[in-house]
């Protein structure tokens, strides 16, 4: 079999290939050993993979996230061009740079309040018991379809005041716009991206302008209410945040669910200390979050030449407009800041240290939200069925950036 340690450094990353996608953390290990400020050949983008240097990515100020605005790329590169030249819109927080950030974040903020959050967990519950009672009967799940993804689905349509009639439209949709994250995205991936928004914000639209006349407790109304000192979000800024909740909303909490209770089933001495211990639900997410994280890294373009000290004694010079990938996944299994970091430990103490939501000013706004999810069904789930496991062969999708299962087929008795 190929692996990392068969490879040389000049295919430690590497998207096309098979196992890299398939099982990435043994590729990361060599990166962080071999060359933790890693070129990727032809002009690619240069790959961090130790904790220390992820951190000062994420929180540098001399970085920036407007990718489109500050990356330098090759007009031959095709696919890059079409990249940048196919977003039209207003950007999403995600990807504005303070003053601008900042100014966004404060709105929205207003509205995505921790007391909004605890007041979801009762609901959450109310959600979660209606899919275990259904799954008792059937002395069997399939984790994703039947819990995974409704959930937070759910609790999203909800939170925003959405109609949840079309599911596997929006579902279709989303799979679509995360699928455009990808780095080895083909032209044929960012049309179908762009497609999906083409179906997906007329819809959105058309609720925005039903909520505008008729407003409601929901986060949509607060969101087109929301003002500070005589600010207030433009109507590109709050379809782009709406698009963002919708689709992080539950995207990367699907994944987070699947990753996490495929992991606890392969630690089973773990499932069950968790299981036996409430103690622990307040805490538990954060360990499946360092050991599998649903995004695999995040992306930022330096704004001044950037110093990296390399392995072997030498430093890299990262100019500006260079693409950089911070590898959260790889910081979150760094031995220099967790024991052990390739064995799942349900309570470890410096869990929360994980990159897993990012870090800086751009640490995941619904963070909260996602914990408290992943919390409530994972502990929910394995404390009904106390002798659940596997019922076949989990499946991955077979990408880098958003990382999980797709299938994960439970028998529960």
């Amino acid at each position: 079999m190929v692996g990392p340690d068969t490879m040389t450094s000049a295919v430690l990353w590497d998207p096309a290939n098979a196992h890299f996608r398939a099982d990435p953390y043994p590729f990361y290990a060599a990166l962080r050993e071999q060359e933790p400020v890693y070129a990727v050949p032809n002009d690619g983008p240069i790959v961090l993979t130790r904790y220390d240097d992820v951190v000062r990515v994420l929180r540098g100020a001399d970085l920036s996230r407007d990718i489109e605005a500050n990356q330098r790329i090759d007009e031959n590169n095709s696919v890059a061009v079409h990249r940048r030249d196919r977003r039209v819109g207003a950007k999403t927080i995600l990807n504005l740079d303070p003053p601008d950030h900042t100014r966004l974040r404060r709105l929205v903020s207003k509205a995505f309040t921790p007391t909004a959050i605890d007041q979801l967990r009762h609901p959450i519950e109310r959600m979660v018991d209606d899919v275990l009672d259904l799954a008792a009967e059937q002395g069997s799940m399939e984790l994703i379809d039947e819990l995974a993804f409704p959930i937070p689905f759910a609790v999203i349509s909800e939170l925003l005041g959405m109609p949840t009639e079309r599911a596997d439209e929006l579902r279709s949709w989303s799979t679509a716009l995360t699928l455009s994250l990808e780095p080895n995205a083909t032209i044929e991936e960012l049309d179908a991206a762009a497609a999906s928004l083409q179906l997906l914000v007329p819809y959105l639209i058309e609720i925005i302008e039903d909520r505008r006349t008729n407003p409601s407790s929901d986060l949509l109304t607060a969101l087109l209410a929301v003002e500070d000192h005589g600010d207030s979000l433009s109507y590109e800024e709050l379809i782009a945040f709406v698009i963002l909740l919708y689709v992080a909303g539950h995207e990367t909490t699907v994944n987070l669910i699947g990753n996490g209770m495929l992991a606890l089933l392969r630690h089973p001495d773990e499932l069950a200390r968790w299981r036996d211990d409430p103690s622990l639900d307040d805490v538990a997410v954060d360990e499946l979050m360092r050991f599998d994280p649903p995004v695999q890294h995040t992306v930022r373009v330096p704004m001044v030449p950037l110093t990296f000290a390399n392995a072997h004694g030498h430093d890299v010079i990262v100019e500006p407009g260079k693409l950089v990938f911070a590898v959260l996944g790889s910081a979150n299994r760094d031995p220099n800041v967790f024991d052990q970091p390739n064995l799942l430990q349900i309570g470890r103490p410096n869990a929360q240290r994980h990159l897993g939501f990012s870090g800086g000013v751009h640490y995941c706004l619904g963070a909260s939200l996602a914990k408290l999810e992943a919390s409530v069904a994972i502990s929910r789930l394995i404390r009904r069925f106390p002798h659940l496991e596997l019922a076949g062969v989990p499946h991955w999708r077979d990408r880098i950036t958003i990382r999980g299962v797709d299938h994960l087929p439970l028998d529960l008795h």
